[in-house]
């Protein structure tokens, strides 16, 4: 497997050991922290005009901040089955959102729980194929994060904001105040039962902000108060889930695991085209482009005494999260179903970061690709016509120069090699990398919760809920 020392990573997984191991550290905890269609230019240590985000700062200060880092799409459903896989999300049978993650696929959670870790999933699912508002994943859907490794959950199918309605493992439970800190409070309870436990954990904390319809607390948009009310909601919303990140790291370090945590951070796609100021610092493009500010996204990984702080500009992306994990911990090859499109960065995290990455990351979203290979990006808008184009990112971050006609010799090299990933990932969207050779019958693919039988039955119970006001559509 490409990006992993893969004879190196099997003895030390039969050794209990991985990259901690090797280091004299314990097996570490495993946190991942997503946001919901937070920009690039979202933060503090980028320069925000309005938004302070202190906590992020701080851990951007203390940890390894990457300052190309890519999210799986730029929608949210195919960014969460990349990090759960390590894949493609096309590979995984998630193209786009509300689509349903395959059960064959392989996960980090069913990993690490083989590997004797507590599970948990808080937030936002949306891998279950149901599109619509977000409500409480209920607990006979054969896609519920308990499907895929998770022992403890409590989430919802799509965006939730304030005084959420969520899903315990299928029980419903009603909270009041912001979902941020909801979230992070009730996985932390889950990191400090573990903890006495004595089992190390991996707890993945999806957020719904800041992801519309926004619902700030009034004192979170006093801040904001010369923007719009849309602005105001969403940079109120982005101000909480900086307080819970803040919170999140001041209990890990109350709980004494701290420094032996992996805490990694990211949005799940680029900002938004309607909000003032602009949310993609300057970048081409908004969600649901694969131009820069449809993918390139915040992403900072903290793990006090490992990580050796510092900024690196080399291309990452959250496929590569599974796969730097696996090397961390020292799971055994066959953890990680193949052929995976992310690679391991664990030297990274400890200091040795190389002059490039070697290898490049592929999008494909609709009728539209692109391919990052170091400082170059191939860029297809439209694959049925065919016509690419080339940019050099070192050169041109906001992608405004069309090089290809300079450059014909590379533009050639790198669409043969994206053309040819693009076939390997539609052999795997035919289910060849499965066992079975096919994908399983049955599987879903997208459809509305109020058309699913199991789900129908509370439609006219939820809709009447204020968050669902105006973006309710049925078919």
């Amino acid at each position: 497997m490409e990006g992993m020392n893969i004879p190196f990573l099997s003895v030390l997984a039969v050794a209990g050991l991985g990259l901690a191991g090797v280091l004299g550290a314990e097996v570490p905890n495993v946190v991942l922290v997503m946001t919901d269609d937070q920009g690039w230019g979202e933060t503090g240590y980028y320069g925000h005009p309005v938004l302070k985000t202190p906590n992020l700062d701080a851990m951007a200060e203390n940890g390894l901040r990457f300052d190309r880092f890519y999210a799986g799409g730029p929608v949210c459903s195919p960014t969460r089955a990349s990090v759960l896989t390590g894949r493609s999300p096309f590979r995984c049978g998630v193209p786009s959102h509300g689509y349903a993650l395959h059960l064959q696929e392989k996960t980090l959670a069913v990993a690490l729980k083989g590997a004797g870790y507590a599970t948990g999933h808080f937030g936002k699912w949306h891998l279950n194929g149901l599109r619509g508002p977000g409500v409480p994943v209920l607990g006979d859907d054969d896609h519920s994060p308990g499907a895929f490794g998770f022992e403890e959950w409590l989430t919802v199918t799509n965006f939730f904001d304030r005084d959420p309605l969520m899903s315990r493992k299928g029980e419903f439970e009603e909270f009041k105040g912001d979902s941020s800190a909801i979230i992070v409070g009730e996985a932390l309870k889950f990191m400090k039962r573990s903890v006495e436990a004595k089992k190390p954990f991996l707890a993945v904390i999806w957020d719904g902000s800041p992801h519309s319809p926004w619902v700030a607390s009034a004192e979170d948009r006093k801040a904001f108060a010369g923007l719009s009310e849309g602005s105001q909601h969403h940079y109120g919303e982005l101000a909480a889930v900086d307080r819970s990140v803040g919170t999140l790291r001041a209990g890990l370090r109350e709980m004494g695991v701290a420094e032996n945590t992996l805490l990694w951070f990211c949005s799940d796609n680029g900002g938004l085209p309607k909000v003032q100021p602009e949310t993609v610092g300057g970048l081409r493009g908004f969600k649901g482009s694969v131009w820069e500010g449809g993918v390139r996204v915040p992403g900072i990984v903290e793990w006090p005494g490992v990580v050796k702080p510092g900024v690196t500009e080399l291309p990452a992306c959250t496929m590569d999260i599974f796969p730097t994990v696996a090397e961390v911990v020292g799971l055994p090859e066959e953890a990680l179903l193949k052929p995976v499109d992310g690679m391991s960065l664990a030297e990274w995290l400890r200091g040795e970061r190389p002059e490039k990455r070697g290898r490049a990351i592929g999008f494909l979203f609709q009728e539209a690709g692109a391919c990052v290979d170091d400082e170059l990006k191939l860029v297809c808008t439209d694959l049925k016509k065919g016509k690419f184009g080339l940019y050099d990112l070192a050169q041109d971050p906001r992608e405004a120069e069309n090089v290809a006609g300079e450059r014909p010799e590379v533009l050639a090299r790198m669409k043969k090699g994206f053309l040819a990933w693009k076939s390997a990932v539609e052999e795997s969207v035919a289910g060849k990398d499965y066992p079975e050779g096919k994908v399983r019958e049955g599987e879903p693919a997208s459809r509305q919760w109020s058309d699913d039988p199991r789900y129908e039955k509370y439609f006219e119970e939820w809709k009447m809920r204020p968050e669902y006001e105006g973006v309710l559509r049925r078919k």
